[in-house]
């Protein structure tokens, strides 16, 4: 008879406490512990005796047991035996498992007297399937310390020592992720284990031990799911392989569960569906809900037919997988919960300028008994609106305040008024377009530029012109005189006025397309309107492609602000923003903006009146790097041991950003390099102090916020200053020298001239002898004499002058005042000619300087007067006589005399 394993442990332990007491016993006190030995075994027989005697064994045990196994779990039901109904306390069932004749489980279950008579049923799971080996499940019941016998029931695992390969158990069972599972591999016959490993799995942990002489088992811990439908457990010997499949996943994990209805005859739920299971193929995910199949529940979606009443109730659904079951539950009156149908067959009924009637239908009857709210969600392709109408089965809504001549399309989805629980689907869309109507108001802004005013404005866009524009009408007058008109044709947007500065005017503008003409948009010209004034510049930074500005709030804004731009260079096409006057900050943006481009940008405050400029601003959209070579020209100059190196100011087309400075790089072919630099952006030139004689580098950078650029480089040798000097002199004697030949060759040119400037004509000499007494009774007439060079061999005629009574005429002439260009010999030659020729003239005359011949003292009414003195006197009436016998003084290079002509005196007739 076999004891429980409690009792059998116990005894083992006595039996090897008496051999190590017998060990440690001494001869002479043998015969002692004999009898103490002896009173002993008397004593453990007489227990054993008295445990398994007839009347100590109870008569209930169990009956009709069955067991019942499937891979791990064991199934074990039996009934009572009939006189356990004698049996008035609680029935305890004792079980013990065996694997491989290996004790590994003990468990007890407990039957109260009500329970005795039923069946019963107990079920394990073991942690080898049974296919692997043989699992002994032993049953006894106890009742009162009182036990029956033993029922032994086996489960031998058969079929697999037939195979020629090996064979792994369990096959195709689903694990959960996490878990820890154990596969075993039996053998044939005859072969030898290699290898029996999970794929896919890290065998750092695995536990691989031999259960039977054929028989091995793999424990795993499962940390990974299986990434395709299943995982491969392989097996292998030195002839064959074989191996098993395993699903590992997860249970359902599926929660938020909610219930609505959309027709009040069926019942629609949905739920989270959670994360992947991967056990689509060996345990797919199954749900119900209220007990019925849900045929898509793995979509989150189950519907149920079912007339829904007024009222709560629990709403059950149920996600079932091998691994788990999850029970979700929603509470919650239907009738509150009404998720509407989409609006079926929207059409256009009228269609105006600014404003549509649609319609629809719905394809539940009790919707026309709902108080409704509907979206209508209007389009036109580049903006949505949503708008809002609410009635009792609503079919019908106008839409207000559209743009005319202007395409949308509109969708409509719908809602309970009193619960709105869920909105509808959007309706199938409905399209159409307004009809046209006159232009909105144009926005007109004004720029001065020289004397022109020109006043330009936004060409209206496709939703502003409400049809095609035609032409724009400009009137413009001052204050107080006539008004004047023009037409400019679209697409032209500005139109240039000369207008009187002295003038306020009042310009207004209006587009006019097929349907008429647009408000007039007015804008007031103020007097001597100059553009800036007193307005400091002021400079700011581009951010994110844009312009963030600022300014303090002005009184004088009635109507807002202002603010426009254009490039600071160049054809300026300005663009312009209007601000609420609550705002004083803007960000301004523009597809047209530019990097590397300088803009102005001028904030106005616009008033009932004429704008009024309060602020200027420039800068960079974003800054660049300016180029090289930016100074065009670049010159130096040596001063002492400095040079100084300058340049021409930098164009503003040329500045891709703000200069804040310049830097002068030098160095030489054996020194580092040196540098100079200003702060000033106005700087035009830099100067290298101390350098040796020697060819320096010379490179000019500008200063600007995105580093030092537009680097031009010039070279100079630089010269001593003795060396210098010595140029000096030189070009200061090359430059005399030039001087001096320009002043001989004008000189040599002009001479004639500059004689008659330093040496003028002296006036010719007078003549005076007694035979001018007797010049009265003759007469005399005039003789022209042209006056010509002649050679020396040539003869001048002179006059002879002769007398009737008075001494020869040879005597009376005086040599000393007669004026000739001819040497001594000339004037001697001379005088006798005109002896000799003397005879020829028929009247003969004194030879007298013009100047005394066109005197009035000289010539009187015609005739010479006699009593004129030619002798030339002193101031004092001095008149010098010349003694007879002194020689004539004749001059050894006489002036030229100049004859215009000869006055000979003549008598009067009688």
């Amino acid at each position: 008879m076999e004891s429980r394993p409690q009792k059998q442990k116990g005894t083992g332990s006595m039996e090897i406490n008496c051999k190590m007491l017998l060990k440690g016993i001494r001869p002479h006190s043998l015969i002692i512990m004999i009898t103490w030995l002896l009173l002993a075994s008397l004593f453990c027989n007489s227990t054993q005796d008295g445990n398994f005697k007839e009347d100590g064994v109870v008569h209930c045990r169990p009956q009709n047991i069955t067991v019942t196994a499937s891979d791990y779990i064991i199934l074990v039901m039996w009934q009572d035996d009939p006189s356990c109904k004698s049996v008035h306390d609680v029935l305890t069932y004792e079980l013990e498992v065996l694997i491989a004749d290996k004790f590994v489980h003990y468990e007890e279950v407990a039957v109260t007297p009500d329970q005795i008579g039923s069946p019963h049923s107990w079920n394990w799971s073991s942690h080898l399937a049974t296919e692997c080996a043989s699992h002994t499940l032993k049953l006894r019941s106890r009742s009162q310390n009182r036990t029956s016998q033993w029922k032994v029931e086996q489960i031998v695992p058969a079929g697999h020592n037939h195979s020629d390969l090996p064979e792994v158990y369990p096959r195709d069972n689903v694990f959960e992720v996490g878990s820890s599972a154990t596969f075993c591999c039996v053998l044939p016959m005859g072969q030898v284990l290699e290898r029996l490993y999970l794929n896919g799995h890290s065998s750092s942990k695995w536990d691989v031990r031999n259960i039977s002489s054929h028989t091995y088992a793999l424990t795993v811990d499962l940390n990974r799911a299986s990434t395709t439908s299943c995982t491969d457990i392989i097996c292998e010997t030195k002839t064959s392989e074989n191996g098993a499949c395993a699903y590992i996943g997860y249970p359902p994990a599926d929660r938020d569960l909610t219930c609505e209805t959309r027709d009040f005859q069926s019942v629609e739920c949905l739920w989270t569906v959670g994360p992947n299971t991967h056990l689509a193929i060996g345990s797919p995910t199954t749900y119900q809900l209220l007990g019925s199949q849900c045929a898509d529940g793995s979509n989150g979606r189950c519907s149920h037919k079912m007339q829904v009443d007024f009222g709560e109730r629990n709403w059950t659904l149920t996600a079932e997988n091998q691994l788990a079951t999850v029970v979700l539950t929603d509470r919650a009156d239907l009738t509150n919960r009404v998720r509407m149908f989409a609006p079926q067959k929207v059409q256009v009924l009228a269609v105006n300028s600014d404003n549509v009637r649609l319609q629809w239908e719905w394809a539940i009857r009790i919707y026309k008994d709902l108080d409704i709210t509907c979206q209508l969600n209007i389009s036109d392709g580049e903006t949505h609106a949503v708008r809002e109408c609410v009635g009792v089965g609503l079919s019908l809504a106008v839409l207000k305040d559209l743009i005319p001549n202007w395409t949308y399309t509109v969708t409509i989805r719908c809602g309970t008024s009193r619960h709105l629980w869920k909105w509808s689907e959007w309706s199938s869309s409905a399209g159409f377009r307004t009809t046209g109507d006159v232009p909105d108001a144009l926005d007109v802004w004004t720029q001065v530029k020289g004397s022109q005013t020109i006043i330009t404005w936004k060409v209206p866009l496709a939703k502003q012109s409400h049809g095609d524009i035609v032409d724009y009408e400009m009137t413009w007058a001052p204050t107080s005189g006539g008004r004047e008109t023009a037409r400019v044709m679209h697409p032209e947007h500005s139109f240039a006025l000369s207008l009187d500065s002295i003038k306020e005017y009042a310009v207004s503008v209006r587009a006019r397309n097929q349907y008429g003409s647009s408000s007039p948009s007015t804008i007031t010209i103020p007097v001597l309107n100059t553009g800036s004034g007193g307005v400091k510049l002021s400079r700011t930074r581009g951010t994110n492609g844009g312009f963030n500005l600022s300014w303090s709030a002005s009184l004088t804004a009635s109507c807002g602000y202002i603010v426009d731009w254009c490039p600071a260079v160049g054809p300026c096409a300005v663009d312009w923003l209007r601000v609420p006057p609550s705002e004083t900050k803007v960000n301004i943006f523009s597809k047209n903006f530019k990097e590397g481009v300088r803009y102005l940008l001028s904030i106005h405050a616009c008033t009932h009146r004429a704008p009024v400029l309060l602020e200027r601003v420039e800068g960079y959209v974003k800054e660049k790097i300016i180029q090289d070579r930016l100074f065009k020209t670049l010159r130096w100059k040596q001063r002492d041991m400095d040079v100084e190196v300058s340049w021409d100011p930098v164009a503003l087309r040329e500045q891709s950003a703000f200069i804040r400075g310049y830097s002068l790089y030098y160095w030489d072919n054996i020194g580092g390099v040196m540098n100079t630099s200003t702060d000033n952006c106005q700087a035009t030139s830099l100067t290298a102090k101390g350098l040796q004689i020697a060819s320096y580098t010379f490179t000019v950078k500008a200063n600007t916020a995105v580093g030092q650029c537009g680097a031009t480089s010039i070279t100079a040798t630089l010269n001593s200053l003795t060396d210098n000097l010595i140029k000096a002199i030189g070009i200061t004697l090359a430059t005399i020298f030039v001087l001096l030949c320009l002043i001989v060759i004008l000189c040599y040119r002009n001479w004639e001239c500059i004689k008659l400037k330093v040496y003028p004509p002296i006036p010719m000499p007078v003549l005076k002898d007694k035979w001018m007494t007797s010049l009265t009774k003759q007469s005399c007439h005039r003789v022209f004499v042209e006056m010509r060079h002649h050679t020396e061999a040539e003869l001048m005629a002179i006059p002879v002058l002769h007398s009737k009574s008075e001494a020869p005429a040879t005597d009376r002439v005086d040599r000393g005042n007669v004026s000739s260009q001819t040497t001594n010999g000339y004037h001697k030659t001379a005088v006798e000619k005109l002896r000799a020729s003397s005879a020829a003239i028929p009247c003969q005359a004194p030879l007298l300087p013009p100047t005394l011949l066109s005197s009035s003292s000289a010539v009187k009414d015609g005739q010479l007067n006699p009593s004129f003195n030619l002798t030339p006197t002193d101031s004092n009436g001095y008149q010098p006589q010349k003694q007879k016998g002194q020689p004539e003084d004749v001059p050894e290079n006489p002036l030229p005399c100049v004859l215009t002509y000869i006055l000979l005196p003549q008598l009067p007739s009688e």
